[in-house]
């Protein structure tokens, strides 16, 4: 197996089993992804997932190169759509992704943190797209996915030089959101899991779909799309939940209905 998942009510941390290969991602890796991608997507009491990587030292280093160095040219595409279909999965599942951050996140393993919708770091990782040192460029969305979230002269910089940045750099240029000691990483994305999972799914699904599919509309296209999603909401029933909870001065019980 190349994922350890781990339950928590209605989150799951998926950790890369691959300490000894500095959880690097191979074609195994990539098809196990898509197959909890689509258990996820079927699962109605699945409200958050977390990503991680197992150990201390790396998140996920990239793309495994001994795998890699006997992959034939046709090889080498399937990889990388493979990787592209899985990291837009992310992207498109119902639930929040949190990359929890535990160590190196380096090309491939950078675009798999910058897939996911939150990110959180040890304040002892390291980051970065070493690509064009390669020969190559990212080729699993980092180009666009970290334009898209840092600005694209920020994204030039990181890209072009192909240099390695700390994680105070990342938040500070608002790649991640929160740093933790790495001993109590896990422990923080569980809590910022739990803080996202205690509101309401359908609510969770359509906010995440009316930033994600409006962020590059003109602004009356991505305010139409806006008010559908809201709309979705308007029908459910833990809308009513959330109103009768009020008036009765109680934390809501949310059913994703």
């Amino acid at each position: 197996m190349e994922f350890r998942i781990e339950r928590r009510g209605g989150i799951e941390a998926w950790t890369i089993d691959g300490e000894d290969r500095r959880n690097a991602i191979s074609m195994a890796m990539l098809r196990e992804l898509r197959e909890h991608l689509a258990r996820a997507a079927a699962d109605r009491g699945l409200r958050v997932v977390i990503v991680t990587g197992a150990g201390d030292k790396a998140f996920c280093a990239g793309a495994d190169l001994k795998e890699r160095a006997r992959m034939s040219a046709e090889d080498v595409r399937a990889f990388h759509d493979g990787l592209r279909r899985a990291l837009r999965g992310i992207e498109e599942a119902p639930q929040p992704f949190v990359a929890a951050i535990n160590g190196a996140a380096l090309g491939g393993g950078l675009e798999l943190a910058l897939a996911c919708d939150l990110r959180i770091a040890s304040d002892a990782a390291q980051l970065g797209l070493p690509e064009v040192s390669l020969g190559i460029i990212p080729g699993g969305g980092g180009t666009q996915r970290l334009a898209r979230l840092v600005g694209v002269a920020r994204a030039k910089d990181l890209v072009l030089t192909a240099r390695r940045f700390g994680a105070a750099e990342a938040l500070a240029m608002g790649l991640v959101s929160q740093l933790a000691p790495p001993q109590r990483l896990r422990e923080d994305a569980f809590a910022l899991a739990e803080r996202i999972a205690r509101n309401a799914p359908v609510s969770l699904r359509q906010a995440k779909r009316a930033i994600d599919g409006g962020f590059h509309l003109p602004l009356e296209e991505a305010l139409e799309l806006e008010n559908r999603m809201y709309q979705d909401c308007l029908g459910t029933k833990d809308r009513v939940e959330a109103l009768r909870a009020f008036a009765e001065k109680r934390p809501p019980v949310f059913t994703g209905e």
